[in-house]
């Protein structure tokens, strides 16, 4: 397999921009900087297999860096994500990136709307999200939408929490059953939360999505099939270890957690966890081929 290019002198430019003019929006970049790099290696597997200049939809697309970055590598891109009016940080550097990949002439086609209200129809060839998904209002419409959107035979993959694994990992805290039981029992550690930002819209925000009620939403849906990637816990527990800023977003218990399970080879055993359990959810959606 091709060596996936590097998202590395992307990252570059954008840092030397923000340490020139707005400094104070180093840390924040450093955070997206990470997880840009991480979503660049997720996707290395479905992007080898399109062609050159495929059409990509990226759903909740945040600053996007990554969105950016395969406008660079040559891919039609467009970026769905509601932009945000006022002064807020997160904003303020999606604009410098986004004035930035103008410029150099990498810019994608932004749509500044909800995933709900995506109307193109067999537009792209490909789609993806990358912790989005637990935060749509409505997820068998937002399923639905992108799955009209890619053509047949094409793909939506994506990454996000499952909460059928009794951990909330925004908040770092367990989930007790149903999402207003979580809120009653840990409602001080939600709403005294200041490292998330707004805690009460992040909050607000998540809707407890599952392995079971995707699976249950794409069957309902005509020509739609959806799959399960088996590998996310082995994958969350090695990040846990290796990846220091991901690491202190999660709690002391399971930062121990997961060292212990890397030491012991445990991390090994977690392609053998059906999906429905495991903390993260891989899912692949497939539009149905049509028949010649």
């Amino acid at each position: 397999m091709a060596v996936a290019p590097s998202i590395e002198p992307l990252l570059d430019d954008v840092r030397d921009i923000v340490r020139r003019d707005a400094p104070h929006l180093e840390r924040l970049l450093e955070i997206f900087e990470q997880e840009a790099r991480v979503g660049r290696d997720w996707l290395a597997p479905s992007l080898h297999r399109l062609a050159p200049g495929a059409a990509i939809l990226e759903v909740g697309a945040g600053l996007m860096l990554l969105s950016c970055q395969l406008a660079k590598e040559g891919f039609r891109v467009t970026a769905l994500e509601p932009v945000g009016e006022g002064f807020s940080s997160f904003y303020e550097l999606q604009k410098l990136v986004l004035a930035h990949a103008a410029k150099g002439g990498i810019a994608p086609e932004v749509l500044p709307i909800p995933v709900e209200q995506l109307d193109r129809e067999s537009r792209f060839d490909f789609a993806y999200s990358i912790n989005v998904m637990e935060h749509v209002g409505n997820v068998a419409l937002a399923l639905e939408r992108v799955g009209r959107a890619i053509r047949p035979g094409c793909e939506y993959r994506f990454m996000c929490a499952n909460y059928l694994f009794p951990y909330e990992p925004h908040f770092n805290i367990p989930t007790v059953f149903s999402k207003s039981l979580t809120e009653k029992l840990f409602r001080q550690r939600i709403y005294s939360n200041t490292r998330v930002g707004d805690a009460a819209g992040l909050w607000k925000s998540l809707n407890w999505i599952t392995v079971p009620k995707v699976a249950r939403a794409v069957r309902h849906l005509s020509g739609l099939s959806a799959s399960f990637d088996r590998s996310m816990l082995e994958a969350v527990l090695l990040r846990a270890v290796d990846d220091r800023q991901f690491a202190e977003r999660r709690s002391p218990f399971v930062r121990r957690l997961a060292k212990g399970a890397v030491r012991l080879g445990l991390h090994r055993l977690g392609k053998w966890i059906p999906p429905f359990i495991q903390p993260v959810m891989d899912c692949s959606m497939k539009r149905r081929a049509q028949a010649h």
